[in-house]
């Protein structure tokens, strides 16, 4: 899993769009520390959160699963757009016959868990999938028979209201392994002086 910020709104924008509603942009400090205590208190202490919408991230997401693909579209308030399977299959036909101990060959396609039952049936269900793919079979028709761990990319745009809801709920230790990974790979990967507006959970 890779996560890569590609844009990012500056806190600035944030700070004016507040300072809007009380015409008050001669307290503005360029985004500094005066505007960024202004950005918290009245998007999250005062509850105000519709302010954070005006903060407006980009990632590049790769090498997450299709199962975690699901689960990130439930997250409705941001913008994916995703590899096509339609158009990129071609990429498994060019490869030649998977066996269940083509562990380091199948990841290059494959997310793999902690089992490795769970990863060996994966690797099967590949190798079921390229050999539909040989037969000529659309990519159209051949894609319903993708794994769920098949890896996937996106470039995913969020704005940090929605953000925050994501990296609370998908750091907690109920959410799925993979999209917990994500959760904390995204926190990571925003820029240093935005952290403060966001909660991730950690355990030990």
């Amino acid at each position: 899993m890779k996560v890569t910020l590609m844009h990012h709104t500056p806190l600035e924008v944030c700070a004016h769009a507040i300072r809007t509603c009380w015409q008050s942009f001669d307290k503005s400090d360029a985004g500094g520390e005066k505007d960024k205590e202004l950005i918290d208190r009245v998007g999250n202490k005062f509850k105000h959160a519709s302010t954070l919408e005006h903060l407006v991230y980009t990632f590049y997401i790769q090498g997450i699963s299709r199962a975690l693909l699901q689960e990130l579209a439930r997250h409705r308030m941001a913008s994916l757009s995703v590899k096509s399977t339609r158009y990129t299959l071609k990429e498994l036909k060019e490869e030649v016959s998977f066996s269940p101990v083509d562990i380091d060959r199948a990841e290059k396609y494959l997310v793999m868990t902690d089992n490795a039952l769970v990863n060996e049936m994966s690797i099967k269900a590949l190798e079921n999938l390229r050999l539909l793919l040989v037969e000529g079979i659309a990519n159209d028709k051949a894609k319903y028979a993708l794994p769920e761990c098949y890896k996937t990319e996106l470039t995913w745009t969020v704005n940090a209201r929605s953000l925050q809801n994501f990296l609370t709920l998908r750091s907690d230790k109920a959410a799925l392994w993979e999209i917990r990974d994500l959760a904390h790979t995204i926190y990571d990967a925003l820029p240093e002086e935005h952290k403060y507006l966001f909660h991730i959970k950690t355990y030990d």
